[in-house]
C-alpha cells in the first residue's frame, strides 16, 4: 500500500511537470527555463505558489500577484496524474508493468489536454512516447501476435516484444493514415492531423494491436457522438475542428486500465 502512495506522491509532481509541457511545447517553448512564471502578468511563481494540488488550493485558483485565474486544467492533470499512479501500484505492486502503464498514463494525459487547448500533438510525446515504448516492451512483454509467428526463429523474448510493439504501431499508424488519405481525396479537405497518426502509432507500441485498435474504435464512436451534440448544442457547422486526439486518449487510457491494470492485477492476486 506504501508503494501506491509513493507512487500517488510522485504522480503529484510530475503532474506539475506535464503542465508546463502542455502549456510551453505546443508554443515551442522551453519547459527547462526560464522558470515556471504567470501567463498574464509575467511574474515567476515561488516555490510556494508552485506545490501541485496545494497551492492551487490555497490560491484558490488565482495568481498571487495579478489575481488571473489559473485555469482548472492545472489541478485535473496534477490529480489525475496521481490516480493513475496511485492504480498502477496498488493492482499491479512495485514493477515494471506498474512504471509502463505509469509512463504511458503520463503521455496519454499530456496529449488530451493539449489537443483539447491547442489542437497539437507534440512530437515529444508522439514520437518519443512511441520510443518509449518499444523500450518498454522489452521489459514488460507484449501478448504474442503475428510477429511471433514471423520471428518465431527467435528465442529472445525480449527482442520479440520489441518487434510486436513496432509492428503493431507502425500497422495502426498506417490504418489510420490511411483513412485519413481516403478521407482527404474524398472530401477534399483534411479530416484527421498527422498528430493523431502518429498518436495512433504510439498506442500500439505501448497496447499491441489490439489493444490499440479496441482503442481506436472506441475512440472514434466517443469522438463521433460527442462532437455531434457539440456541433449540435454549439451551433457549430460540421467543419469544425474537433480534438479527436482527445478522445483517443481517453480511450486509450480507459483500455490500458481496465484490460491491462485493474483486470490484470485482480486476476494476478487471485
Amino acid at each position: 500500500m506504501i508503494d501506491a502512495w509513493l507512487a500517488a506522491l510522485a504522480g503529484l509532481l510530475i503532474g506539475s511537470f506535464l503542465n508546463v509541457c502542455i502549456y510551453r511545447w505546443p508554443r515551442d517553448l522551453s519547459v527547462v527555463r526560464p522558470r515556471s512564471y504567470c501567463p498574464q502578468c509575467e511574474k515567476p511563481i515561488a516555490w510556494f505558489d508552485n506545490i501541485p494540488l496545494i497551492s492551487f488550493l490555497l490560491l484558490r485558483g488565482r495568481c498571487r500577484h495579478c489575481r488571473a485565474r489559473i485555469p482548472i486544467r492545472y489541478l485535473i492533470v496534477e490529480l489525475l496524474t496521481a490516480i493513475s499512479f496511485f492504480v498502477s501500484f496498488w493492482f499491479l505492486g512495485a514493477s515494471a508493468p506498474a512504471v509502463k502503464y505509469c509512463v504511458f498514463a503520463a503521455v496519454m494525459i499530456t496529449l488530451i489536454f493539449s489537443d483539447l487547448e491547442e489542437r497539437i500533438l507534440p512530437d515529444e510525446f508522439t514520437l518519443g512516447g512511441a520510443a518509449a515504448g518499444v523500450i518498454l516492451a522489452a521489459f514488460v512483454p507484449l501478448r504474442w501476435g503475428i510477429m511471433s509467428l514471423l520471428v518465431h526463429s527467435v528465442h529472445n523474448m525480449r527482442v520479440v516484444s520489441c518487434a510486436e510493439a513496432v509492428f503493431a504501431g507502425c500497422v495502426c499508424a498506417g490504418a489510420l493514415w490511411l483513412i485519413r488519405f481516403v478521407y482527404e481525396k474524398v472530401r477534399h479537405r483534411e479530416g484527421l492531423g498527422f498528430g493523431d497518426v502518429k498518436m495512433v502509432g504510439m498506442i500500439g507500441t505501448f497496447l499491441g494491436l489490439e489493444g490499440a485498435l479496441l482503442a481506436l474504435f472506441v475512440g472514434s464512436v466517443l469522438g463521433s457522438i460527442m462532437g455531434l451534440f457539440y456541433i449540435w448544442f454549439a451551433g457549430k457547422d460540421a467543419t469544425y475542428e474537433f480534438p479527436f486526439g482527445s478522445f483517443l486518449g481517453v480511450a486509450a487510457l480507459a483500455v490500458a486500465f481496465i484490460l491491462g491494470v485493474i483486470l490484470h492485477g485482480s486476476n494476478a492476486t487471485m
